[in-house]
């Protein structure tokens, strides 16, 4: 049983009109912050980076598949997990349909992870997935691009994410909140080993031959991507989160 205000259809409409006015103005900020990422500068990609795709061995150039513009969604799925993370899972279920419209507009949007292809396969191929994915295992891409971090740094507290400088070493001591913990496990793994891999979303853009990078986000930065977190914004009661993991992979809710 829900208790929340009751009020008349005239109450109602002119309560809708003050938030359609609301709601105006956060569309017209994000088409502002929009043309802003636009704006940023490229920086060109000097480094060789190697993947392993569906079609074979790969450069950074050969993941835009023939397109200008390339996006990268750094899926958390490290070398010891067992399973890709529920959060990056529920995002990528948005990706089949996405990933059509973006190659028929020059835009190729690609996964990419630090597991063995082989996994990243068995793993798509129990969730229905068929956007690209590739591994880039054993590569310094993920650590470059602030996804992952080694477990000396991680030790050390030399870490770097969302753009600020990691302050608690982790080590045998470290007590994970339960949350964090709980993460873990549905990944097979422990929080320490979770904890290496962290979220985001990376775009370049191959110009006269050369990848430059041209964006990252990180964390709450890919808010926007997660569908689900959208329909649930505009649900009745929202997104009614419970504690700990309220959502869980798409092939395991109860049928």
């Amino acid at each position: 049983m829900h208790t929340h205000k009751i009020g008349t259809r005239e109450e109602w409409r002119s309560a809708r009109l003050e938030l359609l006015q609301a709601e105006k103005e956060l569309t017209h900020r994000s088409d502002e912050l929009a043309r802003r990422r636009q704006e940023l500068p490229w920086v060109a990609v000097t480094k060789s980076y190697r993947f392993e795709t569906d079609e074979g061995p790969a450069s950074l150039a050969d993941l835009f598949k023939g397109r200008s513009q390339l996006l990268v969604y750094h899926f958390m799925f490290g070398p010891d997990y067992k399973a890709g993370c529920p959060s990056c899972s529920a995002i990528a279920d948005g990706f089949n349909g996405n990933a059509v419209h973006l190659a028929n507009h020059d835009v190729t949007l690609m996964a990419v992870s630090r597991a063995p292809l082989a996994k990243l396969q068995a793993y798509k191929r129990r969730l229905g997935w068929t956007f690209p994915w590739a591994s880039s295992y054993g590569g310094d891409f993920n650590f470059d691009f602030n996804v992952s971090v080694t477990e000396e740094q991680q030790r050390k507290g030399a870490t770097e994410y969302n753009y600020e400088r990691g302050k608690h070493p982790i080590d045998g001591t470290t007590q994970f909140p339960p949350i964090v913990q709980e993460f873990a496990s549905t990944c097979g793994t422990d929080a320490a080993t979770y904890t290496r891999d962290r979220p985001g979303m990376s775009t370049f853009v191959l110009n006269d031959g050369v990848v430059y990078h041209t964006y990252s986000t990180y964390a709450r930065g890919l808010d926007g991507l997660w569908g689900m977190y959208q329909w649930l914004d505009r649900a009745p009661l929202g997104r009614n989160e419970e504690e700990g993991i309220w959502w869980k992979r798409n092939d395991e809710y109860a049928r």
